[in-house]
C-alpha cells in the first residue's frame, strides 16, 4: 500500500476502524504534530506499534500546530507531515485531525490501545482524550520518551 493510500479522512474513520475490528485487528492509537520528523520520532511510533496489529496516527492540522507551537508553525504541511508519517513502515494510517486536542479524532478511531509520550502521565493526560479512549474501551499506555530528541530542540539548534 502506498504512503497516499494510508491516510484517511475523520469522515473514513468508522468505517475504516470496524473493518479492523471485524478483522480481529488490534488498534493503537497515538497523535501529535509531528512537525519535523526525527529519530525520536520514529522510535516512538516503533514501540507504540508494537501495543496491537496497526498504528493509527492523528495528525494535528494547520492552525491546531499554530494554536499549540506558536505562529511560526508548523515548518512543514499538514498534508505533507501526513504523507511522510503514513510512508513510515510502522504507520497503517494517518488522519489529519483540525483540533488542538485529539478527544474527537479519538472518539471516531475507537482504539484499543492510546499511546503517549514519556512527556506525558496518567495525571497530565487530557480528561477528555482519556474519557474518549475508555469511553470506547481502550486503554491508555505511556511509550519512554526518548532523551535529547525534539522538533523544538532541532529548530533551536538551527537558529543558533
Amino acid at each position: 500500500m502506498s504512503a497516499h493510500e494510508k491516510i484517511v479522512s475523520l469522515e473514513q474513520l468508522p468505517a475504516w476502524r470496524e473493518a479492523l475490528r471485524e478483522a480481529g485487528q488490534r488498534l493503537v492509537a497515538t497523535n501529535g504534530c509531528f512537525d519535523l520528523l526525527h529519530a525520536g520520532h520514529v522510535t516512538y511510533l516503533e514501540q507504540a506499534a508494537t501495543r496491537g496489529d496497526v498504528l493509527l496516527i492523528g495528525c494535528n492540522g494547520d492552525e491546531s500546530v499554530r494554536q499549540l507551537k506558536g505562529p511560526s508553525r508548523p515548518l512543514n504541511s499538514e498534508a505533507d507531515r501526513a504523507l511522510v508519517l503514513a510512508a513510515l513502515e510502522s504507520v497503517g494510517a494517518v488522519a489529519v485531525f483540525p483540533e488542538k486536542r485529539a478527544e474527537n479524532f479519538l472518539r471516531l478511531a475507537k482504539p484499543d490501545v492510546y499511546a503517549k509520550g514519556g512527556d506525558y502521565t496518567p495525571e497530565t493526560l487530557d480528561a477528555g482524550e482519556r474519557a474518549a479512549v475508555e469511553s470506547g474501551g481502550g486503554e491508555v499506555v505511556i511509550i519512554p520518551f526518548v532523551p535529547g530528541k525534539s522538533t523544538t530542540g532541532l529548530i533551536e539548534r538551527m537558529n543558533d
